[in-house]
């Protein structure tokens, strides 16, 4: 962990002591949100007297607010300036209010990083874009990255790594170097086609990489099988083969395609059209398509025309199983999402009762 002393001197002379301040930090780099569970599992605390110093303090300074889940427990939201200012990071979007859905991501996410605080994270957006532009010297353009429209008469902003998922450097395998390991993070209620999409926005800078190990983390494992079967089929299985098995698979697919043989949707099929036509795009791609598909190039000759395209990569995969996660807004209710009360408790108002926090009972 990436924690540097005088950060967490500054969050103590906010009047935290040194593990609420450890704790502070690691909430502001990573989630913005947390739970009483997380604090005391950080701090090896058990529920009482510490926990409720710990939130009437944060309310009381203003450093934080509190959202009530009727009769669940309670969410807190770390957001004050002079908090995120005392460590330097200021301009992090976890100051900001955000949806139900990156809430429980972010509480996954925060749960993660508790459990493996041994990991050197890339913590913000800048150590992210200069580790792999100036070390791996990977284009900037090839980066994920979202735009954001500015105000009237104002220049758009390019943001880098916006989901703020771990990335870190660690070894694939007992015995191995590190390598640079991107993640995913389900909250247990997303669906494949979420995870697609992040894969899809990551292909550009997978191609730059020699070798890299993608986490799937989530708290339940339901999802566990279809993710590696996508990652294979999207990711590491174009990456280490060859490039004319790619070339062919591409023209068979695409020759399908034009010629209506689709009755009923095959989702991997669309999903490798898709990606292999932003990768397979120009004038040569389309003179060796017409070549093969009226049969004046065959197989031999098109695999002979990539022969020395091999790529030296290799991709991991792995999963990590969030145990004993819990949060107020992970439990499966029957009543939707009714329990989420948009409003922000102020310490003067209210008191957070020491068994505001439930454990998740057999997990």
């Amino acid at each position: 962990m990436n924690i540097q002393a005088n950060q967490i001197e500054r969050i103590k002379e906010l009047g935290y002591t040194e593990a609420e301040a450890c704790f502070i930090y690691l909430v502001a780099i990573h989630s913005g949100y947390f739970t009483l569970r997380q604090f005391l599992n950080f701090t090896q605390a058990k529920r009482g007297k510490r926990s409720n110093a710990f939130a009437q303090k944060l309310l009381k300074h203003g450093h934080a607010t509190m959202r009530d889940y009727m009769g669940a427990g309670s969410v807190f939201h770390l957001f004050s300036r002079t908090i995120y200012g005392q460590i330097e990071k200021d301009n992090l979007r976890n100051r900001r209010q955000h949806s139900f859905d990156f809430i429980r991501t972010r509480l996954v996410l925060l749960d993660f990083i508790l459990n493996n605080q041994d990991l050197a994270y890339f913590e913000t957006e800048q150590d992210k874009v200069s580790f792999f532009c100036e070390k791996l010297e990977v284009p900037k353009d090839l980066l994920p990255a979202k735009v954001y429209e500015g105000a009237s008469g104002s220049r758009p902003t390019i943001r880098y790594f916006v989901d703020k998922f771990p990335l870190f450097l660690a070894p694939p395998l007992p015995g191995a170097p590190p390598v640079v390991t991107l993640s995913f993070v389900d909250s247990g209620f997303e669906t494949p086609s979420s995870f697609t999409g992040h894969v899809s926005a990551y292909q550009g800078l997978f191609r730059q990489l020699r070798t890299f190990r993608f986490l799937y983390i989530a708290p339940k494992d339901a999802h566990f099988r279809t993710a590696e079967d996508r990652f294979r089929a999207l990711v590491k299985r174009p990456l280490e083969s060859d490039v004319s098995s790619e070339v062919l698979r591409y023209f068979q697919v695409r020759r399908k395609w034009d010629n209506r043989e689709y009755v009923v949707p095959v989702t991997e099929d669309f999903e490798f059209l898709n990606d292999a036509r932003r990768r397979f795009h120009g004038e040569r791609f389309e003179s060796l398509y017409e070549a093969w598909r009226t049969g004046e190039l065959k197989e031999r000759d098109l695999r002979r025309e990539f022969s020395q395209l091999t790529p030296d990569r290799t991709v991991f995969f792995d999963t990590y199983l969030v145990k004993n996660h819990w949060s107020p807004v992970s439990e499966d209710r029957n009543d939707g999402e009714r329990c989420m009360k948009d409003t922000d408790h102020h310490p003067v108002h209210h008191s957070v009762h020491p068994d505001g926090e439930r454990k998740l009972v057999g997990a």
